[in-house]
């Protein structure tokens, strides 16, 4: 018997980007990076684990801004001409290094890589990769939860209740459209949380969210056993806390596993590298030189000399430190298991993207501790939230503390100097949509269409990741402009309704633009707490 359990959870998760007014689109990329380094590796993860018949439990969190585009013919298409494009450059490369060894190999993986991309992602699973991780949710593999819809940042929203209502109940909507069962659990977006959400979770049928650690261990009252087991509110919602131990050792790119100087260089790409001239067709239109995903060099020291990536030596790399890995969490929980009067559980989430796409090694590390944990240890055993609950149903009762896992802990990454500009009118579009949804109870037609484009629109809106991206500066200039043109939308189709004047022609413009959750009904911000 397995002395106390690990949880692994990985948060898929990005911005609803998608442009039909342009032939290609810069920040569309995000979507195409993240299927060819993350998305399919993970895929190609799963089916090798379960080929070998590996048992395993995972926990994975696909957004409903995600699903939607993973979803969305146009999309797909565009991943296609995508993929298309990377097989043709590594050709190229391929015969441009045929007298560099070391690069050569390299082309010659990615070139494989990419064929293999392209063959999953258009005839295994019809260009739709929700099909895979349906399949393996109902082969019982993995535990797949939601989040709320636009993975809006929901302390923010606190005192307009019936946004925070809204968010979380598309999002249960969505997830069930999607996998065809309830959600039982739900990825707060940058684990949000604030006494009060889980009521929403509640009434959405959630049985359980995560929260940072300070969001825990400043429950009240203060839980027994720390954040190695779950809580419940009072809502009879059950909240998970991340380990710190097991996240540092991943996560940190200093003092994490991948730093490690055997380890892919992310920055050393040949979108930056190689003479404009040859790199020009396969880098945005405009001339902006771009990730391609084909990097030649490894992380080499602290140093701009970089030496040549060698595989074989990251993946003994990757053995060694999923087992390293393994070998901590028997240390930790069976020392906890002789410490508190009931097994332990290690809840360790992780941004999905740091496997494959940020950390090259990631799925490979991934794929040595699922098996290390299945067959070289017998301390802990792989569960999801779900299993621990149905195994451990007594559950002490408290309220968990407000918290996130941004910076410092709170709110701040959200809130401030850069990016708290944008609240005022979100904050006011909630309340027109409120407004709205209580003057039109039974609108039909021409209106009702209209309401439920002003929901997503609001709802685009309200997205995290703006704020985000405005703290960070990243792309600072599209995160202010979607800000901006989804808050105009919203605020002409408002008045356009509030006329009885909707404009036809340009409704169904901005429907074709934002076209993410068909199902919408303006309706949801009627619900209690409005």
């Amino acid at each position: 018997m397995e002395q106390g359990y690990l949880s692994l959870v990985l948060h898929c998760h990005l911005p609803f980007i998608r442009h039909p007014e342009h032939i290609e689109f810069l920040e569309e990329d995000w979507l195409f990076e993240a299927i060819t380094e993350t998305y399919i590796p993970l895929i190609q993860l799963f089916e090798r684990l379960i080929t070998d018949r590996v048992p395993f439990r995972i926990t994975l969190s696909v957004t409903p801004t995600l699903a939607a585009m993973l979803v969305d013919p146009l999309l797909q298409e565009r991943y296609l001409r995508h993929i298309h494009l990377l097989i043709e450059l590594s050709e190229k490369e391929i015969r441009r290094t045929e007298h560099e060894p070391a690069f050569n190999r390299l082309a010659r993986m990615y070139h494989s890589h990419f064929l293999e991309c392209r063959r999953l992602f258009e005839d295994r699973y019809g260009r739709n990769l929700l099909t895979a991780f349906r399949a393996f949710q109902n082969e019982g593999h993995l535990e797949i939860i939601t989040c709320a819809a636009t993975h809006g940042f929901l302390p923010l929203m606190a005192m307009i209740p019936a946004a925070v209502r809204a968010q979380v109940q598309v999002g249960a909507q969505e997830y069930a459209r999607h996998f065809g069962r309830p959600a039982r659990g739900i990825w707060l977006p940058e684990c949000g949380y604030y006494p009060g959400v889980d009521e929403f979770l509640a009434e959405a049928r959630i049985r359980y969210f995560f929260i940072d650690t300070h969001g825990l261990l400043h429950a009240k009252p203060r839980p027994k056993f720390g954040v190695y087991a779950p809580i419940y509110c009072r809502s009879r919602v059950a909240a998970f806390a991340r380990d710190i131990e097991s996240s540092k050792q991943v996560w940190s790119a200093a003092e994490g596993y991948p730093g490690d100087y055997e380890y892919r260089d992310f920055y050393r790409d040949i979108g930056f590298d190689l003479d404009f001239d040859y790199i020009k067709s396969y880098i945005h239109e405009d001339g902006i030189r771009i990730h391609t995903g084909m990097k030649y060099c490894r992380i080499t020291g602290k140093t701009d000399r970089k030496e040549p990536y060698v595989p074989e030596r990251a993946t003994q790399k990757a053995a060694e430190h999923a087992g390293n890995f393994m070998f901590n969490r028997e240390q930790q929980i069976g020392y906890l298991a002789g410490s508190i009067k009931r097994p332990p559980i290690v809840v360790a989430p992780y941004d999905a993207e740091l496997f494959g796409h940020w950390w090259f090694e990631g799925p490979q590390w991934l794929d040595f501790l699922i098996r290390k944990s299945a067959y070289d240890q017998k301390v802990y055993r792989l569960v999801t939230p779900s299993d621990y609950l149905q195994m451990h149903p007594m559950v002490q009762v408290s309220t968990p503390s407000a918290s996130s896992w941004g910076y410092k802990g709170y709110n701040e990454v959200w809130l401030e100097g850069s990016n708290d500009w944008i609240y005022r009118y979100l904050h006011e579009a909630a309340e027109r949509m409120i407004e709205l949804a209580a003057r039109y109870p039974n609108a039909t037609g021409l209106i009702q269409r209209a309401l439920n484009q002003a929901g997503r629109e609001l709802l685009l809106a309200q997205s995290s990741d703006w704020a985000f991206i405005m703290k960070t500066g990243t792309a600072v200039p599209y995160a202010t402009k979607r800000t901006h043109d989804h808050v105009l939308r919203f605020t002409r189709l408002y008045d356009e309704i509030g006329r009885q004047e909707v404009n036809e022609g340009w409704l169904k413009e901005i429907e074709n633009k934002d076209n993410l959750f068909p199902g919408l009904d303006y309706r949801v911000w009627r619900g209690s707490g409005g």
